[in-house]
């Protein structure tokens, strides 16, 4: 695997620089933005059961509901593939929320061989477990994993920042913004950060957890 890491805010400043050179508006975005955060993650299996006990809940939630199994000492794959229903929801989960951390559990993902792994290879591993979506394992080798070239066109944050930015007449869809995003390689990722943020100063809302 020969994909950019990104490891440190030394890489985001490098792809914001390009990302600025290549485009007017982008450079704007990040006049109104300032530095853009590394958000750098663990890779592993917690930051993926964080990423399915945020799904369709607000960051708030997620943090209460994910603070509760810390405490409860159920963020490993064998304590969630152990713990009762029971135990689980006394945390918040929801039983489909369950059920996916189950699956996640007795998925025996080498978490390891990921790290080597192409990003479409991530993503088809990922997507093979049940309640991890397209947006989930592309969200993880962005964050979890570093790759400075994957784009998570799905998320609505990101459809909207390009909508206000752009100055598009609707948000595009997760097909056209895809698309989009290509011209925006090798540095899709940092394109990402820098939307999620002029996101927030536009809309002052938090586009992602």
């Amino acid at each position: 695997m020969d994909e950019r890491i990104i490891i440190s805010d030394a890489c985001v400043a490098e792809g914001a620089a390009w990302l600025a050179t290549t485009d007017p508006r982008f450079a704007a975005a990040l006049e109104a933005t300032g530095p853009l955060p590394l958000r750098r993650r663990k890779d592993g299996f917690e930051q993926l059961l964080s990423a399915i006990v945020s799904q369709q809940v607000s960051v708030a939630a997620a943090n209460a509901i994910w603070n509760r199994l810390r405490a409860a000492k159920l963020t490993g794959p064998r304590k969630v593939m152990w713990a009762t229903e029971e135990e689980l929801r006394a945390c918040g989960m929801s039983r489909q929320k369950i059920k996916y951390a189950k699956a996640l559990a007795e998925a025996r993902i080498d978490f390891k061989a990921l790290r080597d792994a192409s990003t479409d290879q991530v993503v088809a591993t990922l997507t093979q477990v049940s309640g991890i979506g397209v947006w989930t394992a592309e969200i993880y080798a962005m964050f979890s994993l570093g790759r400075a070239d994957v784009f998570a066109p799905g998320d609505l944050a990101l459809q909207e920042g390009a909508r206000i930015l752009f100055d598009l007449p609707e948000r595009p869809k997760e097909k056209a913004l895809r698309l989009m995003a290509e011209d925006w390689s090798p540095w899709r990722a940092v394109a990402a950060r820098l939307l999620w943020a002029y996101y927030h100063v536009a809309k002052d809302r938090e586009g992602i957890r």
